[in-house]
């Protein structure tokens, strides 16, 4: 008599021969004996690149969660641009005026650093470029010509430079909006004093809104070119 298999003997156990006959051979041995293939070691490549994907994924749902900024709509509808009643204040802004004019001497090299004989000298083709491209926030604008009459003389510190504006708040506590196109503007930048010397004369400017009206990062590129103006 053929060995009868071991499987089969455990079941003979619990079963008569012919039930035990059938489930081994129903149960055992037509049963699928599934075979998880076993994977190399990853190589040093495979699991920076394995890591670099898991940091994207993760950046990726950061970025998800985060919200989106606001529009320039939702900006003006929540009144995120203007500058609060409490705020609209002349004293407020007169140490940013104090803090405008020295920025303005480092630029123009007007800060008590000329030459050996003491003297700076400021002209258009020297100091143009970088007077159109300075930031004019905290500057004390005059308005001299415009083709609005009623706009002419007006004078604050520059509190907001928009693209085609400038927000002055002047001494009164109003918060003023000029319009830079068909607008000169005057300015004046105090020298240093020296000791035991009489007090110089203020540079005087005039500029034409008309250049302002980009960012000051961006008219650093621009080239100006003089030209006269008949109806302001």
């Amino acid at each position: 008599m053929a060995d009868v298999p071991f499987a089969q003997t455990l079941l003979q156990r619990a079963f008569s021969p012919s039930t035990a006959e059938s489930h081994y051979n129903e149960r055992v041995i037509k049963r699928p004996l599934h075979i998880h293939a076993s994977s190399a070691t990853p190589s040093a490549r495979a699991v920076r690149r394995r890591a670099l994907n898991e940091r994207k994924e993760t950046a990726h749902k950061r970025s998800k969660n985060k919200p989106r900024p606001l529009s320039a709509a939702q900006k003006r509808k929540l009144c995120l641009n203007e500058i609060p009643k409490e705020q609209q204040k002349y004293s407020i802004y007169e140490p940013l005026h104090a803090l405008w004019v020295g920025y303005m001497r480092e630029v123009l090299g007007v800060n008590g650093e000329g030459r050996g004989d003491g003297r700076v000298y400021v002209t258009p083709n020297s100091s143009g470029q970088m007077l159109a491209s300075a930031d004019m926030h905290g500057a004390l604008v005059n308005v001299v010509r415009s083709r609005c009459v009623s706009r002419v003389g007006l004078e604050g510190i520059v509190v907001r430079d928009t693209r085609f504006t400038f927000e002055i708040i002047t001494k009164k506590n109003i918060v003023k909006a000029i319009p830079k196109e068909h607008t000169i503007l005057r300015f004046e930048i105090p020298l240093p004093t020296k000791e035991g010397q009489e007090a110089p004369k203020a540079l005087v400017f005039e500029i034409n809104g008309e250049h302002f009206q980009t960012r000051a990062p961006d008219r650093a590129n621009r080239k100006f070119r003089m030209h006269y103006q008949p109806d302001i």
